[in-house]
C-alpha cells in the first residue's frame, strides 16, 4: 500500500512497546504451546503481561526464558498441568484472566506433512479445552494451520469448534494470513478468537492492516554483510548451489536457480526479492534472494518479526517454523484489546 510506514519503522517502534514497563491496567495473558515465544513477543508488543507460558521442549524453553526472563514458565507436559496448578503459577482465580492463548501442535492437520486424521498431535487441542474451562478466561486465541479446514481435516476442525463452544463461548475462525499484518512472510493460519458468553460480545478478527512487504525491503541492508563475533550475523555458505556447480570457482554456464524456485527439497526455497518469504518451516532454512547461501540468523528472525535483537539459544530455523510471527500476534492481541477487553470493561485482576 501507498504510504505506510517502513517495515523497519514498525518492527523497531513494537520492540520498543515490548521493552516498556506495563501499564497497570495491562491485560493479562496465559500462553500454552508458547514455543520460543513467538505469540508471548507478540502480546508485549502490544502491552499485555504474560502471567504464565508453558512449553515442554528444552530448547524453546531456553529461548523463552532469554527473551522473556520475567515471565513465569511451566517447563513439562501440558496434560500434566492442573488447572489449580494453572491458577497457582499465574497467580490467578478462575474468570480473572484476560486472554488465553495456544498454538496446539498442528502436524498433524499440515498440508506439508501426511495429514494424519489418526495423528496424537491432533488431539492436543482437548489440553487447550481443559484448561480453558478450568480458567474461565474473558476471551482465549488458538493458532492452528490452515490445513484444518481443507479436505477430511475439516472433521477435526468442526469437532474443535463444537468443543471450544460448549466451554461457554461464541467462538470465531477465520483464515488471515500474515503477510498483511507488517510480517514480510507469507503464513496463512487459522485463528480461532472466543468472548465468554456472560460479556455479551461478539468476538471478530482484525482486518488487513498492510500491502504485503518484500523480502529486500525488508532485509536489504544486510546484503554483503561479513559474520562478526557473536555468529548472528554468520550465514550458512554452501559449497554446491544444487546443480553440482561451485558457485566461487567462477565456471562459465553456471546455471543458477531461479528466484522462487525450490532448492532441494519443497520446503526450501529461493526468496524472491519483490515478494514477501514463503512460510518458515522447522526443517529447512531458505536461500537468500541473490547471493549463495542460506539465510543468516538476522535476516531470518527480522523475516519473521522478531527483529534483530531477539536471542537464539538453538536452532532458529525449528523455532521459527514454530512460531507464530510477533508481528502477526500484536495486531491480534491489539484487536482483542480494543474490541473485546476495552468494551467489557475493567477486568477482575489488581
Amino acid at each position: 500500500m501507498l504510504g505506510q510506514p517502513s517495515y523497519r519503522a514498525v518492527l523497531d517502534e513494537a520492540w520498543a512497546q515490548h521493552l516498556e514497563p506495563r501499564a497497570e491496567d495491562a491485560p493479562s495473558v496465559v500462553s500454552t504451546f508458547a514455543g520460543c515465544g513467538g505469540s508471548s513477543l507478540g502480546y508485549s508488543m502490544a502491552g499485555y503481561r504474560e502471567r504464565l507460558a508453558v512449553e515442554w521442549d528444552d530448547n524453546a524453553v531456553a529461548t523463552f526464558k532469554a527473551n522473556f526472563p520475567h515471565v513465569p514458565v511451566y517447563h513439562g507436559d501440558i496434560a500434566k498441568l492442573s488447572v489449580q496448578q494453572c491458577l497457582d503459577l499465574a497467580k490467578i482465580q478462575p474468570r480473572q484472566l484476560d486472554v488465553f492463548d495456544g498454538s496446539p501442535p498442528c502436524q498433524g492437520f499440515s498440508t506439508a506433512g501426511k495429514r494424519i486424521f489418526g495423528d496424537d498431535r491432533n488431539g492436543l487441542f482437548r489440553e487447550f479445552v481443559r484448561l480453558l474451562r478450568g480458567l474461565q478466561p474473558r476471551a482465549f486465541v488458538m493458532e492452528n494451520v490452515s490445513g484444518m479446514v481443507k479436505g477430511k481435516m475439516r472433521l477435526a476442525f468442526v469437532e474443535i469448534l463444537r468443543e471450544l463452544k460448549a466451554s461457554g463461548y461464541r467462538v470465531v475462525a477465520r483464515l488471515l494470513n500474515a503477510k498483511y499484518f507488517w510480517v514480510p512472510q507469507s503464513r496463512e493460519r487459522l485463528i480461532f478468537v472466543g468472548v465468554r458468553e456472560d460479556l455479551g460480545i461478539e468476538p471478530s478478527h482484525p482486518r488487513p492492516e498492510c500491502g504485503c512487504i518484500s523480502s529486500r525491503h525488508a532485509i536489504g541492508r544486510f546484503e554483503g554483510m561479513y559474520p562478526d563475533e557473536t555468529g548472528r550475523h554468520k550465514p550458512h555458505i554452501r559449497e554446491q548451489w544444487s546443480t553440482g556447480y561451485n558457485p566461487r570457482n567462477g565456471r562459465a554456464g553456471l546455471r543458477v536457480v531461479r528466484a522462487g524456485a525450490y532448492v532441494g527439497s519443497f520446503n526450501s526455497c529461493r526468496l524472491e526479492a519483490g515478494k514477501p518469504s514463503p512460510t518458515f518451516v522447522k526443517s529447512h532454512n531458505h536461500w537468500h534472494y541473490s547471493e549463495f547461501r542460506h539465510l543468516a540468523p538476522v535476516e531470518a528472525s527480522i523475516l519473521a518479526s522478531f527483529g534483530e535483537n531477539f536471542v537464539w539459544r538453538s536452532d532458529f530455523v525449528e523455532r521459527i517454523g514454530n512460531s507464530v510471527p510477533p508481528l502477526f500476534m500484536r495486531s491480534i492481541a491489539r484487536h482483542i484489546r480494543a474490541e473485546i477487553l476495552d468494551r467489557a470493561g475493567p477486568g477482575a485482576l489488581p
